[in-house]
């Protein structure tokens, strides 16, 4: 029987990549982006044993490229599809002269499936994924049973999810979905929303949503035994 296949949760648009972040695309890259071939073993990707931190669709960056900057004894791994962002990100780690940050450019789905061994992170970050706010198009929302499953999986033992969005009806999926998963833990005491975590700053994706009177939803979760 032929496969079904998966519905993606991201299009693939065609921004504006600038010169200087094409030129990182063809000059940086091969030092810190990482190509999909087969398993990484991350102890060898940054030359250590460390705390890992990874961030799913980190946009341009400014969230992981700012932990990685504060917290050079952690190492980060960002996923994203959209080159102009990869560029944008690697233009901040050659001017911060960052060692600890890596990137892949490529589905996320597929990242963790096949290329990401169980308990490798310590934290998972997926700060606004695109809410697909039209009912026929909830299908290719990120944040189902699924793919949470396989992020928990990929957690270690207290390690933690954190998920945020200024979407109502986006968190009321989210929690959902991620009270439901036996792997996690909520760290609400009331299994519900919690406060926004210190370290995370203002995207604009956030500004956006603040600026057309949206509020934001912050979830967080640990791995348990």
């Amino acid at each position: 029987m032929k496969q079904q296949r998966r519905i993606r949760s991201f299009v693939l648009r065609a921004g504006r990549v600038t010169v200087a972040q094409e030129r990182a695309m063809q000059d940086l890259w091969p030092k810190f982006g990482l190509e999909i071939s087969a398993p990484f073993d991350l102890d060898v990707v940054y030359q250590r044993q460390a705390a890992r931190c990874l961030e799913i669709g980190f946009g341009n960056g400014e969230v992981i490229g700012l932990l990685a900057h504060a917290h050079p004894e952690i190492d980060y791994l960002g996923i994203e599809v959209h080159r102009a962002g990869v560029g944008r990100l690697l233009l901040h780690i050659e001017q911060e002269k960052l060692s600890n940050l890596r990137i892949i450019c490529h589905d996320a789905v597929e990242v963790l499936r096949d290329t990401i061994a169980d308990q490798s992170f310590d934290e998972v970050l997926i700060f606004f994924p695109d809410p697909w706010h039209k009912k026929r198009h909830h299908k290719r929302r990120l944040i189902e049973a699924f793919f949470i499953e396989l992020i928990a999986r990929k957690l270690r033992i207290g390690g933690v999810l954190r998920l945020a969005t200024d979407w109502q009806p986006y968190a009321e999926q989210m929690l959902a979905v991620c009270n439901a998963n036996a792997l996690l833990t909520t760290l609400s005491p009331y299994a519900g929303y919690v406060a926004r975590a210190e370290f995370r700053p203002s995207t604009r994706f956030e500004k956006r949503g603040e600026r057309l009177g949206h509020g934001v939803w912050d979830l967080a979760y640990v791995r348990n035994s």
